[in-house]
């Protein structure tokens, strides 16, 4: 079986992150688990056609397949100070006097990817919700080609190609904590309300009981918990970068739906 993982940085960080993961799950139940790596704007059209059985992916892209082809909630990943959760931010150079969404106006701004939950959809709903119309009121906005995305956006605003940025709040953390940016280079200037974090689907049509035992793997999960891959006895979660995996609601996912919704965006869109 296979098990579409969606990437996020780029293919290979994805397959680095999570082969070992994969090959524990396939050992605890007895199947033969294949990594498909996916492109986050492919990802409805290959899994609509087929391509694999589980998911994972970001939250909005969970709700699109929810939404399209009834895709089962499974688990929701830990990672960060919000856990199973994660928010939107958006940044300007620290000393630029952009301090407020009122400032942005007319200003020149980097989003990440369109389905990015956190580097795209928050902050276009931020700037809706205070009376932005990034179509209109914004003079102009871009988004990043290329692999690591959401590290070009911070990037962009720090060597000033870009007044402000959509930066996942998950990521400035990490890149503080790997000494690849300072916290007191940016102002924040706005945090989006939490959202959930990367989440795994499986099909709505495969065996009940696989898929009870595949969540269940998930959250059973501890940080003791060791796979042999490719000659060495690795940690599962420290391999694949999370702290863990829990089970939410699907209702946890009712303020994404109100984003999307309000940005006019997949899989609620009306043109």
């Amino acid at each position: 079986m296979r098990i579409g993982y969606m990437n996020c940085n780029s293919e290979k960080e994805t397959l680095e992150r999570f082969r070992p993961l994969t090959r524990y799950l396939s050992q605890q139940l007895g199947v033969d688990f294949e990594v498909v790596p996916v492109d986050t704007q492919d990802f409805p059209e290959r899994f609509a056609a087929g391509e694999f059985e589980f998911t994972h992916t970001n939250s909005l892209v969970y709700l699109i397949l929810h939404e399209e082809d009834q895709l089962q909630l499974l688990a929701t990943e830990k990672r960060g100070r919000y856990g199973t959760h994660t928010s939107g931010s958006i940044i300007s150079r620290k000393g630029s006097g952009i301090r407020t969404l009122a400032d942005l106006k007319d200003k020149r701004m980097v989003f990440g990817p369109q389905l990015a939950p956190s580097g795209f959809l928050a902050q276009y709903d931020l700037l809706l919700r205070a009376g932005i119309d990034p179509e209109t009121d914004i003079a102009y906005y871009a988004i990043p080609s290329g692999s690591f995305k959401h590290e070009k956006v911070v990037y962009g605003v720090y060597f000033g190609k870009f007044d402000v940025g959509a930066a996942p709040s998950l990521d400035l953390e990490l890149m503080v904590g790997d000494g690849k940016i300072q916290a007191d280079d940016f102002n924040i200037i706005a945090e989006s309300p939490i959202i959930p974090y990367c989440t795994f689907g499986a099909r709505k049509d495969l065996d009940p009981q696989l898929v009870e035992k595949f969540r269940q793997t998930l959250v059973q999960l501890t940080q003791d918990a060791t796979v042999e891959f490719e000659g060495e006895n690795l940690k599962v979660l420290a391999s694949a970068w999370v702290d863990g995996y829990e089970t939410l609601a699907d209702s946890d996912y009712d303020l994404l739906r109100e984003m999307a919704r309000r940005a006019n965006m997949p899989p609620y869109q009306k043109f």
